[in-house]
């Protein structure tokens, strides 16, 4: 895992494209982990996780179920424990 540094939305995208499976990016000048998941119908989908003031956030796919490999979710604990670690700052 590697943590990339971008200074806007697109080239986040773009690193993240580059590099399929990294956890982290940042958008809008703050850091976000991005896990790829699927759904239910094994449609390639992802779940964020980012920091807002003091709290973690955890967004899904739009109306989707996310289904997560036992990788996948490691990944995801990995996220979630750096952002409760930031929001604790």
């Amino acid at each position: 895992m590697e943590l990339v540094k971008t200074p806007n939305p697109v080239q986040a995208t773009q690193a993240r494209q580059e590099h399929l499976g990294d956890l982290h990016g940042s958008a809008l000048g703050r850091q976000v982990w991005r896990i790829n998941c699927g759904d239910v119908v094994n449609r390639e989908r992802c779940l964020t996780v980012l920091v807002e003031r003091n709290r973690v956030v955890l967004v899904g796919p739009p109306g989707e179920t996310a289904v997560l490999t036992t990788g996948q979710l490691g990944q995801l604990r990995v996220a979630l424990r750096e952002a409760a670690e930031q929001a604790e700052r």
